[in-house]
């Protein structure tokens, strides 16, 4: 995906990864693929701001945060969009602090 002038993130939906091939690639690049551009939709940088921030503190229930991840998610899905897509395009906006240091491992 790349952010366009009028600051929307576009997102391509073709995938195709072998599990396999991609051991040595860190989260960071497992959450971005290289994606043939078949079919795309704009995720607007507005509903960014929807997504509840993770940061991994005491006391941080991570269950919580997760369904409402999940929920946001759900609410943003275009017909055609697998929902698995979604949630791992979506999930480096979920994370702030160390938890988002944890992901670029």
């Amino acid at each position: 995906f790349d952010i366009n002038s009028e600051s929307n993130i576009v997102v391509n939906t073709s995938h195709e990864l072998d599990p396999i091939e991609n051991n040595d690639r860190t989260l960071k690049e497992l959450a971005k693929p290289d994606l043939e551009p078949a079919q795309s939709y704009e995720l607007k940088s507005v509903l960014i701001h929807l997504f509840p921030k993770f940061h991994d503190l005491a006391g941080e229930d991570l269950h919580k945060h997760l369904k409402e991840f999940h929920l946001v998610c759900s609410t943003m899905r275009p017909h055609g969009i697998p929902k698995d897509y979604i949630n791992i395009k979506a999930f480096m906006f979920f994370l702030n602090g160390t938890a988002k240091d944890w992901l670029y491992l």
